[in-house]
């Protein structure tokens, strides 16, 4: 099972993926945790990492392509895997479709977490007022998720088309929202 979860940030997306880890021995496979961890390797492709990021540029598909793969070589045996973080965009899906398709397999189920972004945003705010999170700001958090909507839009209609994408709806308390996605990926 390959699977990517999509939904703005604070949707839930970590939270599902972990009770994925957890439930059914599936791979999270998170962008940000692979090029910390290529950096710090030491091996060529983490020095290449570690060269860009100390540059401030962003790191290329390419690369996190590269860094996809391997986790995939190093992990043959798992059950699944839960691409976070990736695809981000247009160009990305058709790569992640590129490599998965090298390895005779595909991304079976996509779940976008629907949130309604009113509702999300006072969630956020609220959380922001407890507990402090700096990622929690109101006013950066709008951006972001402005950002993820204008981002992951083109997406939904190339997974929609695919026949692999299927909606949960995110405002929905934890356990309801796993119990949804459980239903949609043992729909195979």
């Amino acid at each position: 099972m390959n699977l990517v979860i999509f939904g703005p940030p604070g949707a839930g997306k970590g939270t599902q993926a972990k009770r994925l880890v957890h439930e059914r021995g599936y791979i999270q496979l998170s962008t940000g945790d692979m090029l910390r961890a290529a950096r710090k390797s030491g091996s060529d492709l983490g020095k290449k990492v570690a060269a860009i990021m100390d540059a401030g540029n962003l790191v290329s598909d390419e690369i996190v392509i590269a860094l996809i793969d391997e986790q995939l070589d190093l992990n043959k045996k798992a059950p699944g895997f839960i691409f976070d973080g990736f695809p981000r965009t247009l160009a990305q899906a058709e790569a992640l479709d590129g490599l998965l398709a090298r390895r005779d397999t595909k991304v079976n189920r996509v779940i976008r977490l629907n949130v309604d972004d009113a509702a999300l945003l006072k969630r956020i705010a609220l959380r922001f007022e407890e507990q402090g999170r700096d990622d929690d700001n109101p006013t950066a958090f709008e951006v972001r998720l402005n950002a993820y909507n204008e981002q992951t839009a083109p997406l939904l209609p190339f997974y929609e088309s695919k026949g692999v994408l299927r909606e949960v709806r995110g405002m929905n308390d934890i356990d309801a929202v796993a119990g949804d996605v459980a239903r949609v990926l043992d729909l195979e």
